[in-house]
């Protein structure tokens, strides 16, 4: 999870990035990132707008992975994120 993190905090690998990253994020280099007790991020407003509805009975929800808690089947974007920042 922390190596998808990292990869939504660096500019050069996202045109838009979702992820504001505090610490070493790695660089364009060989360069990698520190290690996750040396970071801090938090949701780009992109992102939050990504997640914004998601209270409003927009998307389906299922179990996560062990039942405990709800988790949505998608996220209802207001932003067209493949187009934006591409597959990856």
């Amino acid at each position: 999870i922390y190596a998808t993190l990292v990869r939504l905090a660096q500019s050069w690998n996202m045109r838009y990035p979702l992820v504001d990253g505090q610490g070493n994020f790695g660089s364009r280099g060989n360069d990698g990132p520190a290690a996750m007790r040396y970071t801090e991020c938090r949701m780009t407003p992109l992102a939050m707008e990504m997640v914004r509805d998601i209270r409003e009975n927009t998307v389906d929800f299922s179990p996560n992975y062990d039942g405990k808690t709800q988790e949505p089947d998608i996220l209802p974007s207001r932003v067209p994120n493949l187009l934006m920042n591409g597959s990856g």
